[in-house]
């Protein structure tokens, strides 16, 4: 049912772009100040990728494109504040697949619906987290590190950015494989890392934007990536995969949405922009160097993305 409804999106897309419509409206889009709502604090990995994307989108536009960053709920927050927007496509969301496709299994209530309130415009990027321990820590690997967790239980702990964050969840999916006790310690944002290499958390689940520069100062021990695949920035460092936990493989997206009842005019102009933007050499080489894949899928193909994220969800 819920790819029905983005297939009608995607029709009335196409059959305006043909017929005119409210065309129009997109030659004068942007009339004035476009925000970018990141559900996540200044500095992190989205708020990186949104300045990068808002930069462009001034050069392209001649009009301010400024980041919003609405911290809180695991997105929820962020979410809210463009679903229940002005629908003229001045205000947009990065959304984070933990706020689309994991929070509506995690709140009893949800403050907005995903579905039915956003309209998906392109996937951004993607990336996956990498496994860090402070240098204290005696574990050399993931193995030697549950080895570590089974002998004290409750002893070691690991640090998130929040409750029901991906960081959360990939500690503990790893609690949950090894059967081992870990303490979960929330921050808000991501000073966890800090924290961890002052020595104050044993472990953390961390995007490589954050992870890879602390591990090359040596501050920290990297010990694998979630993803099923090796990550191109670090070849050498295995996957939780290989390190024993086949089936461990826990993946951050970010795409841009808007909310619905926006012009379908201005969806496809924003998705062109994008899609353009992130084809830059420049760009590429900068996703590249943060260790994150771009994207720049069709709003139909980033609709199928988020439908079947979102029955793996409820499957579980």
């Amino acid at each position: 049912m819920k790819l029905l409804r983005r297939l009608v999106l995607v029709l009335a897309t196409l059959i305006m772009a043909v017929t005119g419509g409210p065309a129009a409206l997109a030659l004068d889009y942007p009339a004035h100040t476009v925000r970018i709502v990141v559900g996540f604090g200044p500095g992190t990995s989205p708020d990186i990728v949104a300045r990068l994307l808002g930069d462009k989108l001034f050069q392209a536009w001649g009009k301010p494109v400024v980041i919003e960053n609405t911290v809180g709920a695991n997105g929820n927050i962020a979410g809210e504040r463009v679903a229940r927007a002005e629908p003229d496509g001045h205000t947009l969301l990065l959304a984070a697949n933990p706020a689309i496709v994991i929070n509506p299994s995690l709140y009893e209530k949800m403050p907005f619906d995903p579905v039915r309130d956003l309209v998906p415009i392109s996937q951004v990027c993607a990336y996956a987290n990498i496994l860090i321990v402070n240098n204290d820590v005696p574990a050399k690997n993931v193995q030697e590190l549950v080895a570590l967790a089974r002998a004290q239980p409750g002893a070691l702990t690991y640090g998130s950015a929040g409750f029901g964050s991906t960081l959360h969840l990939a500690g503990e999916l790893l609690k949950s494989m090894a059967k081992v006790d870990i303490l979960h310690v929330p921050y808000r944002g991501a000073v966890f890392s800090q924290e961890l290499v002052a020595g104050r958390l044993s472990m953390a689940f961390v995007p490589p934007t954050g992870a890879f520069p602390l591990a090359r100062e040596g501050k920290v021990r990297a010990l694998a990536v979630t993803s099923l695949e090796r990550h191109a920035g670090a070849p050498d460092l295995p996957t939780m995969a290989e390190s024993g936990f086949p089936s461990f493989d826990l993946t951050v997206w970010f795409g841009l949405m808007a909310p619905a009842r926006t012009s379908p005019a201005i969806v496809e102009k924003l998705h062109r922009e994008t899609v353009r933007i992130l084809a830059m050499p420049e760009m590429r080489k900068r996703f590249d160097d943060l260790g994150i894949e771009p994207i720049g899928n069709s709003p139909a193909e980033f609709a199928a993305v988020i439908d079947g994220d979102s029955e793996m969800g409820e499957a579980d």
